[in-house]
């Protein structure tokens, strides 16, 4: 076969990878929906058919399961928050810091019904579920290191403070796309006072690892 035969052969089959793609992109942003609004056991491959207007088919081709389709919800709003809020890799650290709370904010407020899967989706028991969030935790955790260490890496110490941080920060933040009473700025300010604070009890227990220059000033 020469290499026109041969694209002629290729062409067809990128179209049908792409036009697979979108479809399957098309069902997981369905998915989100679904899953905000209704609890996994709820919701029955029936039901999720009949709201994505698909042939229920359709659905088991993509993901083979109800549960293959509502971890690959949860792996695509996972992929996304991180992405958001590990951007701005060439600002300085205390901008960085500030960036990266700034977007996880603003994700999870254009982002509603992804982010409330991401934090308190339907399959709390599910250990892959469980494994992905941890996942999440882990890669904004380093991010925040990073901004205010200057390495991702840490030891167990900082790192639960930031754990346990982040884990205040997801609650708050539930909380605060459900009743929005703070402005996005108001919210952030607030969060990053509270990282501060977390910051400069490390450097208390630990003298290694010492509060960057702006967690002392919000003392």
């Amino acid at each position: 076969m020469n290499q026109s035969q041969q694209r002629g052969v290729d062409r067809p089959r990128a179209r049908g990878t792409d036009r697979s793609l979108a479809r399957r992109a098309e069902l997981i942003a369905v998915g989100r929906k679904l899953f905000a609004d209704t609890s996994y056991d709820a919701l029955s491959m029936d039901d999720i058919a009949k709201q994505a207007r698909v042939a229920k088919g359709l659905i088991y081709y993509y993901f083979q399961s109800k549960r293959g389709y509502y971890l690959a919800i949860v792996e695509d709003s996972v992929a996304d928050l991180v992405s958001r809020a590990a951007s701005g890799l060439e600002l300085p650290p205390e901008e960085r810091v500030h960036r990266t709370i700034d977007g996880y904010l603003r994700y999870a407020e254009c982002n509603q019904a992804a982010y409330r899967t991401i934090i308190s989706g339907g399959v709390g028991f599910d250990t892959e579920v469980h494994a992905i969030r941890d996942a999440v935790r882990a890669a904004i955790v380093e991010t925040i290191a990073e901004g205010a260490y200057g390495r991702r890496k840490i030891d167990p110490l900082p790192r639960m403070a930031l754990l346990g941080w982040l884990c205040s920060v997801e609650g708050a933040t539930l909380e605060w796309i459900g009743r929005p009473t703070l402005q996005r700025a108001t919210m952030r300010d607030l969060l990053v006072k509270m990282l501060g604070g977390a910051l400069r009890a490390v450097e208390e227990i630990d003298p290694a690892y010492p509060a960057p220059a702006a967690a002392r000033r919000d003392n």
